[in-house]
């Protein structure tokens, strides 16, 4: 057991809490992985009492220790796609070519509509000679009835 500053660290650096080894059951210290674990289970739909009994704490202390996070039900999964959005990015300016391929893919998903209508739009563009042949084949309105179709022989 190490002290520094007052307070007492165990080998591997994790703070040991204020009556540790005696009678009752230790207080809970709220850290950055145990937060980063509740914006998680936030994120994938859990409920208080359930993210509760996987931390092995009781809801108020989960309230009481993560009140900031909770309150972010609402938004946690778009918050966790953003970080992860943003961690892929990142490894992408690195030159890692497998987060190239899965932003890539994950942004196919995100917005396939964008995709799609652009592809559908460079499909559509076609060059003067091509535009001029099809203007052809179909009459403007209101010319139907004057001109014979090419099938009738007079």
């Amino acid at each position: 057991m190490t002290e520094i500053s007052g307070e007492n660290y165990d080998l591997f650096g994790v703070l040991i809490p204020a009556g540790h080894g005696r009678r009752g059951r230790p207080e809970h210290i709220a850290s950055p992985e145990n937060a980063n674990k509740v914006m998680l289970l936030l994120a994938q739909g859990w409920s208080n009492q359930r993210i509760a009994a996987a931390m092995n704490i009781t809801v108020p202390t989960l309230r009481k220790h993560y009140f900031s996070i909770l309150k972010t039900r609402d938004t946690a999964a778009d918050m966790v796609n953003a970080r992860h959005l943003v961690l892929l990015w990142n490894q992408c300016e690195a030159g890692n070519v497998a987060a190239l391929k899965e932003f890539a893919r994950i942004m196919s998903n995100l917005m396939p509509e964008t995709f799609k209508r652009k592809v559908e739009t460079e499909k559509q563009q076609v060059g003067k000679k091509e535009q001029l042949r099809r203007d052809t084949e179909q009459p403007v309105s209101g010319w139907e009835g004057l001109v014979p179709p090419r099938d009738v022989v007079n």
